[in-house]
């Protein structure tokens, strides 16, 4: 977190002010003001700033601020705000939310300003009697006549051979999305195992026994043993610098002590030394020469002690050094988990999406034989309950992020 100095203050608040401003009318053109209901695969751009009273200055949360994805579970995860509910929710509302979190939970006394932009809708899907179904980017106002005209329109028509070619197509694409799933799932599993502070992961049950898993299981386990490998080996370095540091400092302890004792024997002698010096039994250098013994060992004193503090300031940061080891990596293994359900989420639903061309690819023989048909357009929409539901569109009906569009032909089969 950075903090911006008093002399800068003016310039930057209207600065940021300005960027504010733009940032929320940037957000309100995306988002068709502030009702838009956030969902999966809607990415965020979230910055953080947090104006401290006292201070009289601005303060970056940097290490919150970036770039997100609304998960799979409809959850968006921040450091130090956590695991927040998105699915349904304005960004105004995660705003809000993130500015109160961070507010409670580090007792601040004003709390952080949090601006919360779309960056990217989630896509839209069409499939059916088109000319190029599939996944498309969502943009704001798209009806149902636009998102056909994105898809290339109609289909024309196709001979034999073309059916049987997209067939393959899909057919072939659909075995990739497959094994990527697979792949995906098996490293999540060994992400969470590692957050769990597990040597050891098992693929999920439902695909533990599909081929090609415990292969995928095995690369993950040797990617997990090395990283834990080259952890345990840094953090043992640190802990053996430790204890080098801390026989140290027990044997400057030792030296110190034997050194005190030296000096009061040797200001023991130089008592004896200085009352027969008065009596003129011995010689006046005989008691400098005592004096000066006694102040260097006195010096060699103050020297250990100093050695002693480097050695204890050492080891606290070489305490330091673990706690950040640790740290970093877990925060590393959260923002992979985040990546890998995002991809997920995304292979997912473009299987979804093959499964319902490789159904449609028989359906163009009407078609093949430029008979017109009739068009009908249904939408399949998750709604608040969680619950996908058909509705019966038009050409003008208004399309959301994640609406998947149904394009059929009187004779031709609904993709299912």
């Amino acid at each position: 977190m950075n903090t911006i100095s008093t002399p800068k203050r003016a310039k930057r608040l209207l600065g940021m002010g300005a960027a504010l401003c733009l940032a929320l009318a940037f957000a309100t053109t995306l988002a068709a003001a502030a009702d838009y209901k956030l969902g999966t695969q809607d990415k965020l751009t979230i910055r953080v700033v947090e104006w401290q009273t006292v201070e009289g200055a601005f303060r970056d949360w940097s290490s919150v601020s970036g770039d997100y994805t609304v998960g799979p579970s409809g959850k968006l995860s921040l450091p130090f705000v956590g695991e927040t509910e998105a699915a349904g929710k304005t960004t105004a509302e995660i705003a809000e939310t993130i500015g109160k979190t961070l507010q409670d939970k580090f007792g601040l006394s004003d709390r952080p300003e949090a601006s919360v932009e779309v960056a990217q809708f989630r896509p839209f899907y069409i499939s059916g009697d088109i000319q190029s179904p599939g996944q498309y980017a969502y943009a704001p106002d798209l009806t149902v006549l636009k998102a056909v005209s994105i898809a290339g329109g109609m289909r024309r028509g196709a001979d034999g051979a073309r059916t049987e070619r997209d067939l393959i197509n899909a057919e072939g694409s659909h075995a990739v999305l497959s094994d990527e799933q697979l792949r995906l799932m098996v490293t999540q599993a060994r992400i969470d195992a590692e957050l769990a502070g597990k040597t050891e992961f098992a693929a999920p049950k439902d695909i533990a026994s599909l081929p090609g898993v415990d292969g995928m299981v095995a690369n993950e386990t040797a990617i997990m043993a090395s990283r834990q490998k080259k952890l345990t080996l840094r953090l043992q370095a640190l802990d053996n610098l430790k204890g080098l540091l801390e026989s140290e400092i027990v044997s400057l302890g030792q030296k110190a002590e034997t050194q005190k004792r030296q000096v009061e024997l040797a200001r023991k002698e130089l008592s004896g030394i200085d009352t027969l010096a008065q009596k003129g039994l011995v010689v006046n250098t005989r008691v400098l020469s005592t004096e000066r013994s006694i102040a260097e060992m006195e010096g060699k004193i103050l020297d250990l002690e100093t050695a002693t503090l480097r050695a204890k300031q050492d080891v606290s940061k070489a305490e330091q050094e673990a706690i950040d080891l640790r740290n970093n990596a877990e925060s590393e293994l959260a923002v992979e988990r985040q990546k890998t359900v995002g991809e997920l989420n995304a292979v997912t639903l473009k299987l979804g999406m093959q499964k319902g061309l490789i159904a449609e690819a028989g359906g163009t023989a009407s078609a093949a034989a430029g008979i017109e048909q009739p068009t009908s357009f249904v939408l399949v929409r998750k709604g608040s309950d969680g619950k996908s539901k058909e509705i019966t569109a038009a050409e003008d009906t208004s399309i959301l992020p994640g609406d998947v569009i149904k394009v059929v032909r009187s004779g031709s089969p609904l993709v299912q």
